[in-house]
């Protein structure tokens, strides 16, 4: 892990299109300014953790065997009403 050290204003350059700018120094807290290309996303990490969970929850909840007993039994009187 590389670790820098900026002051407000400063700003930290990653690879050709990102800049991240230090806004604000507050207490605990860093207020960040992020200037990069519409194709890169950003996020905070807590909130990629809360999606990958939800995600693995779905998949798990979406293939149980009652889930698969009831779509067989739809999918078996939808292509008899056919």
């Amino acid at each position: 892990m590389l670790i820098l050290t900026r002051k407000v204003s400063e700003s930290i350059v990653l690879g050709d299109t990102v800049k991240v700018k230090i806004i604000a120094i507050e207490g605990g807290q860093v207020k960040l300014g992020f200037d990069a290309p519409n194709e890169i996303s950003i996020f905070r990490e807590e909130v990629i953790d809360k999606i990958k969970k939800l995600n693995q929850e779905a998949s798990k909840a979406a293939f149980n065997e009652e889930n698969i007993k009831q779509f067989y039994t739809f999918a078996k009187k939808t292509k008899s009403n056919q």
